[in-house]
């Protein structure tokens, strides 16, 4: 009798085996066992839940559930709780329990949801593999109120095998996740190279990372002082462009996630991005020593897999910001080698020129009796070149400010004095200032200084450098004729041009003037 019983056992659990091992699609896999074990044990039915955590299952199987739990597309089965799976939560289920009344039969007879086909207790094991555990099987037939040892220990061998499978097949889909992963990767990164400018980079990589990895939401703070400033995000298939500063507060899970190096869970919906709690997985975008900025998703869990890409998407974007930069300086010296190339060429050819124009005028007028209509327009010749003479240093300067090595101060009060102004010049603050940021402060207050000249009618001017760890403030007053910015608008006095150049630098342009009570300008730029 015992070596039957064994013989069966043995047969059940290779007959688990087999379909186990057919397979690598979870739910098939443990609706086709659960058949199997059923058809093999002699018993009904049974039921699996496989659980994430508390409060927190699927039933992913079941075999002739009564007519009460099957009703309205097995509802009974999706919601509320029961004795077996709060013990499972509880971590008190650890083997398989001998008959439990069953909380959702008790519900079915309760409210008269249906018939329950005779089918009031079921036998519950948790199923567990290397000391995880996945969820719980129950199994019963009608009028059955107990099993024996031998039966709980077979349920227990089955189970064991359930989960070790649960195990491999997670184990395969996280692998084959990986290389689906990165394979997107491959191709998110050969797009990051096809973009120059830093900004357009950030909303690509944005743009591109929730797209490819079906995150619910992802998004890049640029470092700023005082508050990060959030640059975009991409949710529900859409890139939006935020640029909206963010408070310490707000920040605190974002940060933590970064120091961790885990994903975090949001508390409270303090992360004001999200409609509803969610875990949020950040990595530092790093270039070089110098923190730039913050990489972050959102998602109900991330895998081992999906960490590793965040990572390697932000370690990409660190390498191609880098680039970035490197092609905005080398685009600048070219572009300051071919202005150069042009200041060049106007002073030894045009003002050349203008100059013996002038001399030849001149010489022309010191002829003896020269008609004086003819030395009145020699007069004017000599006069014009000269004036030209002028206008083309100016205009050579503008291509080339020579000296603006010696201080930024000191080129635009060099340059003020060359159109004929007095300025009073201040300076507070000193720290070396980045040559992108120079060259701008020094374009801006050349156009400003040369709008004085031709529009203001005044010769007083006043600039003001103010230097910080955190940005240079350029202020040029003028206590001139001033004029109306409504009629004016951007289009005129180049001041579109000056706006762009402060906006490309992540700064501010800011224009104050009314008519006769003179013209302030102030660019600030974050260093």
């Amino acid at each position: 009798m015992g070596d039957q019983r064994h013989e069966r056992e043995l047969h059940t659990l290779k007959t688990i085996a087999e379909t186990l091992n057919r397979s690598t699609d979870l739910k098939p896999m443990l609706q086709a066992v659960l058949e199997d074990l059923l058809s093999v044990t002699g018993l009904n039915t049974g039921w699996i839940f496989l659980s994430t955590g508390k409060n927190k299952f699927t039933c992913e199987a079941d075999v002739r559930l009564p007519a009460a739990l099957a009703q309205k597309d097995k509802e009974p089965m999706c919601k509320g709780t029961c004795w077996c799976l709060k013990k499972y939560w509880d971590r008190r289920l650890n083997q398989a329990v001998n008959i439990i009344e069953c909380k959702r039969l008790e519900d079915a007879m309760h409210y008269k949801m249906g018939d329950t086909e005779g089918l009031t207790h079921h036998a519950t094991v948790p199923l567990t593999a290397a000391g995880e555990s996945f969820g719980i099987l129950n199994v019963g037939s009608p009028g059955k109120e107990s099993f024996s040892n031998d039966e709980l220990t077979l349920l227990e061998s089955v189970a064991f095998q359930i989960g070790t499978a649960i195990k491999r097949i997670q184990l395969y889909q996280d692998e084959q996740k990986r290389a689906e992963n990165y394979l997107r990767l491959e191709s998110l990164t050969r797009e990051l190279w096809r973009h120059e400018c830093a900004d357009d980079l950030i909303s690509a990589i944005v743009h591109r990372t929730g797209e490819s990895f079906n995150w619910s939401l992802v998004g890049y703070f640029l470092k700023s002082t005082p508050n990060d400033v959030l640059h975009s995000i991409y949710k529900d298939g859409e890139l939006r462009v935020v640029n909206e500063a963010y408070p310490a507060e707000a920040m605190h899970e974002i940060n933590e996630a970064v120091q961790n190096g885990k994903p975090v869970a949001l508390k409270n919906n303090a992360f004001p991005l999200h409609p509803k709690p969610s875990i949020i997985h950040a990595r530092e975008v790093k270039v070089r020593d110098e923190h730039i900025g913050i990489l972050f998703a959102l998602q109900e869990s991330f895998s081992k897999s999906d960490r590793e890409i965040l990572r390697a998407v932000a370690d990409h974007m660190a390498l191609a910001i880098e680039q970035s930069r490197v092609n905005e300086k080398r685009q600048e010296l070219i572009l300051s080698e071919e202005r150069n190339r042009l200041a060049r060429d106007l002073h030894d050819s045009v003002s050349q020129k203008l100059f013996s124009l002038s001399m030849t005028a001149r010489g022309a007028r010191n002829i003896p009796n020269v008609p004086n209509v003819l030395s009145d327009a020699l007069q004017d010749i000599q006069q014009l070149s000269q004036e030209a003479m002028q206008e083309m240093r100016t205009l050579i300067w503008q291509l080339r400010p020579v000296g603006i090595e010696a201080g930024l101060m000191t080129s635009l009060k060099t340059y003020a004095i060359g159109l004929g102004l007095y300025p009073t010049c201040d300076v507070s603050g000193f720290k070396l200032l980045p040559r992108p940021i120079e060259e701008a402060l020094f374009r801006i207050g050349q156009e400003s200084l040369n709008n004085i000249h031709k529009h203001a009618g005044v010769s007083e001017v006043t600039l003001h450098l103010q230097i910080t760890e955190q940005e240079a403030c350029l202020t040029i007053l003028d206590n001139g004729s001033g004029f109306n910015q409504e009629a004016v608008g951007d289009f005129t006095l180049g001041l579109r041009g000056m706006k762009e150049r402060a906006s490309l630098l992540g700064g501010t342009l800011s224009i104050v003037s009314k008519r006769k009570n003179g013209t302030k300008v102030q660019v600030r730029l974050p260093i």
